[in-house]
């Protein structure tokens, strides 16, 4: 089983500077990488808007696009399609193109999630969608993981950008005086800080997540 990502540049046309955000990805790609190195290769940037990677189980990939989205400034978001399958890799002369039930599935989750911002969530930014043919035990799973994500995604869109750093430094094990001396701010606003935003039940969700990554 592969966990294929699909990651788009939420409203790429309405930015001033369309690279410098591209830039910014890449950069918290790379942050994220070195802190959570999770099994699998990093999202990387395709075409236009858009970034793909696969991840080999469900709970590193969840755990990194916690980790993107919470590294990422005030102008930049994404929307990620999460798809749950196969991948059947088709091999050309100078290059391999990803495909497979977890790619299609990937695809249709970006479109849901697309389609769910418009109407019900606007707030929603990652969807997952288990590929036809994988073991009927998974629905339970999938199930889980899309209401972890609604939910998770509501707290990290209604934070400002100082809220987010502070709960990526949390969720990476960085203490509070820590955070503090980096943000040039006292402990207690910290402290203040990561409980106005609910970040505490952010940190406890990415330490299940990781549990099995970081024994």
């Amino acid at each position: 089983m592969t966990v294929a990502v699909i990651a788009d540049i939420i409203a790429s046309r309405r930015l001033d500077d369309r690279a410098g955000a591209q830039r910014a990805i890449v950069e918290s790609v790379r942050m994220v990488q070195h802190d959570l190195p999770v099994a699998g290769g990093p999202l990387a940037p395709v075409v236009g808007d858009e970034l793909q990677g696969e991840y080999d189980d469900l709970s590193g990939a969840l755990a990194s696009l916690l980790l993107l989205r919470l590294a990422l400034p005030d102008d930049v978001d994404c929307r990620f399609g999460v798809g749950v399958g196969e991948v059947r890799p088709i091999e050309l002369a100078d290059r391999t193109v990803p495909e497979g039930p977890a790619w299609w599935a990937a695809r249709e989750a970006i479109d849901h999630i697309e389609r769910l911002q418009t109407r019900a969530a606007p707030l929603a930014r990652t969807w997952i969608v288990l590929a036809e043919g994988q073991d009927a035990s998974m629905t339970e799973t999938i199930a889980l993981a899309r209401a972890y994500a609604l939910s998770r995604d509501q707290l990290v869109s209604a934070m400002s950008e100082r809220s987010r750093r502070l709960t990526y430094g949390r969720c990476v094990g960085r203490s509070q005086r820590e955070l503090a001396d980096i943000e040039g701010i006292s402990q207690s606003a910290v402290s203040q800080a990561l409980s106005a935003a609910g970040s505490a039940a952010l940190v406890e969700g990415f330490a299940a997540l990781t549990a099995r990554v970081r024994s």
